[in-house]
């Protein structure tokens, strides 16, 4: 806490006492809103011949964002959770005792004011008070309101903060609750069921990640907080619940930066007799329609660039975006160890011992992935890399797999399902042997799973989307942080 702030603080102090003293209450819990103040101000868009000072009496509680006292007159801007307003207090109307106490708050105290409408000389609507109450009494001073509170470290450790001194903050999180209204809307609109699944799981699953353990006492057993939900959700589809989505806290145990944060938000859903090729359809609808309701167009501006989610969205294969855009050629693509020469010679650092699959994705990432700005589906994704996804028919080496990419992040993972009990735990097998190998993100093998697709999946496709980077897009966001409401941090010093 740096020298003045320490110095305004005891000042509030000595104010607090006196207060005290005159017994007036800090925090009463009696003041009542009669209105918000985005609905007096639809109401003087809408009807302002109503009002007036013989019109409606309104009651807007709400913080002091700025004074300007002038002997027996003062006005102030206050906000609530919806918007700001200006209001005029007289001496003469609200009298001497409440007037005093006003004169001893400060920028940040919440106020409650009564009164009716009236238009300034210069044209501001005003509520001219005819009652004033403190509401709750701040100790602390906020942001110096010129430079505002501009430091990324200190906005994301006390967002609140953040939220009180910048409009542009509170309008992420609003279209970030927008996103997922739309979201919701849509999927039920399409016969989806929302459904809740375990965040702790004995076995984590669903994804290559490294999990976050934890104990429980009363079970004496291990568990994990859930890197995906996607194997509990496909237990409902064998159930009969044809049509799925949980909108969900998943966990991973990995850094940060402006595109990871080891807590984030998606969506997953699962669509029984329906592949893959359906579910890249049903997503270019699904982000038309979100991105119309939260922004009101088709048509997007993320970081200097047009995103335009009404055309047509790009396919392409993983082998045929590394050949047409990552610069490798036909013959060189077939072979793992040409892949690794041409990784060396492009100073592209790549383990020998990884498989062909996971050569493929590590170059697809470094060479491919960037340059994807306009909505892109890449499919075909290898089996090395794809334990749960069904195999293609045309090449058994590849699946009925995709990732969309938008402005150079992956946005979504979508396959057709692997319903063959059978191939599914020679997958788990083989993911096995890649841990025993040292890979701390491969599955582990999930009999439970298993044994559930013995019972019968129909052909079923899934997807995940993070909410998190579409919300980036939506807001024109540059790092996760700005949208998450309190991102992870390093331990301040």
């Amino acid at each position: 806490m740096d020298e003045n702030t320490s110095r305004v603080i005891e000042q509030r102090k000595v104010k607090i006492n006196e207060l005290k003293q005159n017994n007036i209450q800090l925090y009463p819990n009696n003041f009542k809103n009669s209105h918000s103040i985005e609905e007096i101000k639809f109401m003087i868009e809408k009807d302002p011949e109503s009002l007036g000072e013989n019109g409606i009496i309104f009651s807007v509680a709400g913080r002091m964002m700025a004074v300007n006292k002038m002997g027996k007159s003062s006005f102030i801007r206050y906000k609530d959770g919806t918007g700001q307003i200006q209001a005029y207090l007289k001496k003469d109307v609200i009298g001497d005792d409440k007037y005093t106490l006003f004169k001893k708050l400060d920028i940040g105290d919440f106020v409650g004011i009564k009164g009716p409408l009236f238009k300034t000389k210069t044209g501001e609507w005003t509520i001219i008070a005819q009652e004033f109450q403190l509401v709750s009494k701040a100790l602390r001073p906020l942001p110096e309101k010129f430079h505002g509170l501009k430091d990324p470290e200190k906005r994301y450790r006390q967002r609140y903060l953040d939220l009180i001194m910048n409009k542009e903050t509170r309008d992420i999180f609003m279209k970030r609750s927008r996103t997922i209204s739309a979201m919701r809307s849509f999927f039920e609109n399409n016969g989806f069921m929302e459904v809740e699944t375990p965040m702790m799981q004995p076995l984590p699953g669903g994804a290559e990640a490294t999990p976050f353990k934890t104990w429980h006492n009363a079970l004496s057993m291990e568990l994990y907080l859930r890197i995906a939900p996607e194997l509990y959700l496909k237990r409902l589809v064998v159930g009969g619940f044809e049509k799925v989505f949980e909108i969900n806290r998943n966990f991973r145990n990995e850094g940060v930066s402006t595109k990871h944060n080891p807590e984030f938000t998606m969506v997953e859903f699962y669509q029984a007799y329906a592949d893959y090729k359906d579910l890249m359809s049903f997503t270019e609808k699904m982000f038309s329609f979100v991105a119309k309701e939260v922004t009101g167009s088709e048509i997007i501006e993320y970081q200097g660039q047009s995103i335009d989610f009404s055309k047509k969205w790009t396919r392409l294969s993983m082998i045929d975006s590394l050949i047409k855009i990552g610069g490798i050629d036909s013959e060189t693509i077939k072979d793992k160890e040409s892949l690794l020469k041409f990784a060396a010679k492009n100073n592209i650092e790549i383990k020998k011992k990884e498989n062909y699959g996971k050569v493929l994705t590590k170059l697809f990432d470094i060479l491919v992935e960037p340059a994807l700005i306009q909505p892109t589906f890449i499919t075909g994704y290898p089996v090395e890399v794809s334990p749960l996804s069904r195999k293609s028919d045309s090449n058994p080496d590849f699946t009925d797999r995709f990732e969309l990419f938008i402005a150079g992040k992956e946005i979504a993972n979508g396959f057709s399902e692997l319903n063959d009990p059978e191939d599914q735990y020679e997958r788990f097998l083989q993911q096995a042997a890649q841990r025993d190998e040292g890979d701390e993100e491969a599955h582990i093998m999930d009999m439970d799973y298993v044994e559930a697709l013995e019972y019968g999946m129909p052909p079923t496709a899934g997807q995940g989307i993070g909410i998190d980077r579409l919300v980036m897009l939506l807001t024109d966001s540059d790092s996760i942080r700005e949208v998450i409401l309190f991102p992870h941090m390093r331990k301040s010093k």
